[in-house]
């Protein structure tokens, strides 16, 4: 240690106290953060009971009602439950990976947290929707292709409803991996977790 108060390494370099404090600080706030918001996760609940038991309930109608059976069959007028793996494949392996990837390559653009939640992202993100889930009708030949998005999106609000995060569920499992908090609007969702997180006003006495 020198006389106004600097570490001397043995290769001679000096490292001033606050400069090495604030370094040790820095990392060990990030580990923190990332700790919070990685996979496993403890973030504060951003939804309220009514979002969450509603993501719960049409997440489990998306995945294990539509997606998983490729739809709903019937055969001589009694329905049929199947199991169609290439809308599985879709929903679990290659919508999750196309989205991740989108997700990863935005984060390396921007610092701060996604926040297309207005009129017009939200309006963008039904008609996506709609498209999706109306192949059946207008392509049945690649009905797989909805069925699959109902795998992934079911299983997206199963997680988003577990984590307690708002917006849309298509970031559900990209925000989780990534430790972000970006969100998209849902024509669905936004409007309930916008009416839950208002403030309650005070009783009067």
């Amino acid at each position: 240690m020198t006389g106004d108060g600097r570490v001397t390494h043995r290769s001679g370099g000096q490292l001033a106290f606050p400069q090495a404090l604030y370094t040790a600080n820095w990392r060990r706030d990030g580990m923190k953060a990332a700790a919070r918001t990685g996979p496993g996760g403890t973030n504060q609940r951003e939804i309220g009971p009514i979002g969450t038991t509603l993501r719960a309930i049409l997440g489990f109608a998306f995945l294990f009602g539509l997606g998983i059976p490729g739809g709903v069959t019937t055969v001589h007028g009694h329905y049929e439950y199947r199991f169609d793996l290439l809308s599985v494949i879709l929903g679990a392996v290659v919508f999750p990976a196309a989205v991740l990837a989108w997700h990863w390559w935005s984060v390396r653009r921007r610092s701060t947290p996604l926040r297309a939640t207005g009129p017009v992202a939200t309006s963008i993100n039904l008609l996506v929707l709609v498209a999706l889930f109306l192949i059946p009708f207008y392509a049945p030949r690649i009905y797989f292709v909805a069925t699959g998005a109902a795998v992934f999106y079911g299983a997206s609000m199963i997680l988003a409803a577990l984590r307690g995060k708002a917006g849309c569920e298509v970031t559900a499992i990209s925000n989780w991996l990534l430790g972000r908090d970006d969100q998209v609007g849902c024509p669905v969702f936004t409007p309930i977790d916008s009416l839950e997180r208002r403030p309650k006003a005070a009783p009067e006495r």
